[in-house]
């Protein structure tokens, strides 16, 4: 077999399934033939022998881009060539396929072979010549299909256009090759990056900012592809795209309904709108994790009485909300039945706004059925329903660039029309977009259109059940054994829907759980979720977000007698190059993406047993974490153990994770709105204090601790007695840094002096 390790896309690449390749007899000297014509065409050619490993080739070679399969081909099964056209096929339904073969076997070959290839080729009665022209074609053909819109033109573009005389000015790289520095820079970022980098006077790409061209092609072809009537292609993050959402939907003097667990850009955006922000506040389990607004707090009686119980309603100019921001899935991987939520809140607000930034891949995974916010309508009164937004991320889960966002719309009652949307749109975008960046969102719907989508988002999941089966078996095993183990936040008991088979999640089939989202709901008082009497049905986890958990916490909500911070596990992981996505204080989050190999989470597991085996053996820190001990020498080379019981001790005193779930669950006063708070900043009319002199003043800047990364006080908030929930879990915080330095929180709104936190409030009158 011939099988390039390499293969740049740019160039034609075929793939030839026949025993008789390379054979000594008339169908292998055709063969031979084909493929030297096909060389004269620059069309390379993998060669192999049996189904097997045309499979594996087809599964693992994207840039293949033609097959030739001959009816003969050997291998297992009934019928070894179908298999292997059923497997490309729910991979991709496009690449072209000529069946090898003479007219007798076609008239005698299964119906569905037939349906699943595209042509024949007859080797022995069609010259070289002819059949090479004929996958030459079909090649081209799929070539330009397989293409999204604006990637397309853009590859054109930066293929025939030679000279410009328009920004930027390293005119396709070239002014880096005049220094050395620009030459390294060349040659790490590549030429075609380079080359496609250009100025927004191109018009044969047309407008990101006026949406023409095929820019607009591209984003048209995303809200297909997405299920929206418009989408709109960002260049700056979903926080951008938050931001563009509020400015084009709400103004000052208005209400607007958020979820308090919102991203911090909701909060710049409620702040630069002027928006008066109603907060709907989370669930909060015994590790400290959000959980779900609860449903009670979404009905018209209840969202009434929170608008009349919010002071800042007084500068309101109606008492109906306009937008309502809800954040799906949440950092933790908890999914909302979007029906649901939308029948809820749809009473109250004619805006739905769902924040799904880690959530691009939904719609494309049947497990995730009617829990995204561009789900398939089945009444025809959608459009009578709440105009909805969703925010997408399609860095973050999906394969695009950092800084690829979509904005994805569904028009119901109370609409915003393009002209009005795309003035918001254009406040916030660059006038230099990069392009490389448009192109990776218009390649990320390709990658999830059709049958692609389903494939790559189920081995995502298939991925992340192997590895949370594989923590769930050893963690019983080490259990039967009176040992400790890391666990993972998961049910630990599943049913078959379909048989009633009751299961322990690492028993289980894993088809079950790749399959059926029962096996993930939050049933009411389960004890692993910690949400308490949950409306069935109501919330989902997420498979692909597995959080692990480390000893130290009972379910009850209680201390236990020991434990292991999650931040030492986090800092030895790092040790091993192994970077987590957040830790808590008991938790560690890994986010299954559609990147995520084998490989990669057979290298976790060795990881965290050979975290267990030197803490079980309280090896050194100039063994264990030697690059903590170079920062500070001052922990002294103790055993790793030893570090983990003083940090231990120290959270068991301070009552942190306690504190951190009051902190959240308590909503403090407002004082005045966000956009008050930001000019009196602006202004300079705010001082800067340390904890012990915040009681009862007003917050000028929001806090924003890191993890969770969610807003403790927002912009005009009162920090309350010197007691309150959410001085107490600052002030924690301020307490575990000072000890145990190169483990210190990021707290954004908190300036760190000589160890003290410090933080912007309101002096004088207020506005």
């Amino acid at each position: 077999m011939h099988h390039p390790t390499q293969q740049r896309y740019n160039s034609m690449l075929a793939l030839m399934a026949s025993a008789e390749v390379d054979g000594n007899s008339a169908p292998g000297r055709a063969a031979t033939r084909l493929q030297a014509e096909l060389s004269e065409r620059k069309i390379d050619l993998v060669t192999t022998v049996s189904s097997s490993d045309a499979c594996v080739i087809l599964s693992t070679n994207p840039a293949i881009q033609c097959l030739l399969i001959n009816w003969a081909l050997p291998g297992d099964g009934e019928c070894p060539v179908l298999e292997v056209l059923e497997q490309l096929r729910t991979r991709n339904q496009k690449m072209p396929v000529f069946l090898l073969a003479d007219q007798q076997t076609v008239s005698t070959m299964p119906r569905r072979a037939l349906e699943l290839a595209n042509d024949f080729i007859w080797m022995l009665e069609d010259t070289p010549t002819f059949i090479g022209g004929r996958i030459q074609g079909a090649i081209e053909r799929y070539r330009h299909t397989v293409l999204p819109p604006m990637f397309r033109a853009l590859t054109h573009f930066a293929r025939v256009h030679e000279y410009s005389w328009h920004t930027p000015g390293h005119t396709g790289g070239t002014a880096f090759l005049k220094s050395p520095a620009g030459r390294a820079f060349y040659d790490f970022f590549g030429e075609n990056m380079l080359r496609s980098d250009l100025s927004v006077s191109v018009t044969e790409l047309g407008s990101l900012l006026d949406h023409t061209g095929p820019i607009a092609k591209g984003e048209q072809y995303a809200a297909k592809v997405f299920g929206a009537d418009r989408t709109y292609y960002v260049t700056n993050g979903s926080s951008t795209s938050n931001r563009v959402i509020l400015m084009a939907s709400v103004t000052r003097g208005q209400l607007a309904l958020c979820d308090r667990n919102c991203h911090k850009s909701v909060e710049h955006a409620i702040t630069m709108s002027g928006a008066v922000p109603t907060y709907l506040v989370p669930l909060r389990n015994h590790y400290g994790l959000i959980g779900p607004v609860p449903p009670q707090q979404l009905t018209a009686s209840a969202i009434d009485k929170a608008i009349q119980q919010n002071p800042l309603t007084r500068d309101a100019k109606s008492s109906r909300a306009v937008h309502a921001v809800i954040t799906n899935s949440t950092y933790d991987g908890l999914c909302y039945n979007v029906r649901r939520v939308e029948e809820l809140l749809g009473e109250s607000v004619d805006r739905l706004h769902f924040d799904e930034a880690w959530y691009s891949y939904a719609r494309f995974n049947p497990i995730y059925h009617d829990r995204f916010a561009m789900y398939d309508s089945d009444k025809p009164t959608a459009k009578t329903g709440p105009s909805k937004f969703a925010t997408q991320s399609t860095h973050k889960l999906l394969a695009a660039l950092s800084q690829a966002s979509m904005i994805h719309i569904r028009d119901g009652r109370k609409p915003i029309e393009h002209g009005r949307f795309n003035e918001a749109f254009m406040m916030h975008a660059s006038t230099s977009p990069l392009y490389s960046i448009m192109a990776s969102n218009d390649v990320s719907a390709a990658m999830m259109d059709g049958p692609g989508g389903r494939t790559l988002t189920g081995e995502s999941i298939a991925e992340a059940v192997a590895f949370r089966q594989v923590l769930a078996r050893l963690r019983q095993e080490y259990r039967d054994k009176e040992e400790w183990f890391f666990d993972g936040w998961q049910p630990d008991h599943v049913s078959d829907p379909d048989n009633g088979h009751n299961y322990a999640f690492h028993s289980a089939p894993a088809d079950l759980l790749c399959r059926e989202p029962k096996c993930w709901l939050l049933n009411p008082h389960d004890a692993w979720h910690g949400f308490g009497d949950l409306e069935p049905g109501y919330c989902m986890l997420d498979p692909i977000k597995v959080s692990i958990t480390t000893p130290g916490i009972e379910r009850n909500g209680q201390l236990a007698d020991w434990g292991i911070p999650a931040s030492i596990v986090s800092k030895y992981l790092d040790n091993l190059d192994i970077i987590v996505e957040k830790t808590t204080d008991f938790t560690i989050l890994f986010l299954f993406s559609i990147g995520i190999t084998k490989g990669k989470w057979g290298t976790l597991v060795n990881a965290l047993l050979a975290f267990k085996r030197d803490y079980d053996a309280n090896r050194s820190l100039s063994q264990c974490l030697p690059n903590l001990l170079k920062k500070q020498p001052r922990y002294g080379d103790i055993g790793i153990k030893d570090l983990a019981d003083r940090m231990f001790t120290t959270m068991t005193k301070l009552g942190s994770t306690a504190q951190l779930s009051a902190g959240f669950s308590a909503l403090p006063h407002a004082d005045c709105s966000p956009v008050q708070a930001y000019e009196a900043l602006v202004r300079g009319d705010v001082e800067m204090l340390p904890l012990n002199q915040l009681a009862g003043r007003t917050a000028a800047t929001g806090v924003v601790p890191y993890p969770p990364g969610i807003p403790l006080l927002m912009p005009g908030e009162n920090f309350g007695q010197a007691d309150s929930p959410a001085l107490s879990y600052l002030k924690a915080l301020e307490s575990f840094d000072r000890e145990f330095p190169e483990f210190a929180h990021d707290n954004h709104g908190v300036e760190v002096r000589d160890g003290h936190y410090r933080i912007y409030v309101l002096r004088g009158d207020l506005p």
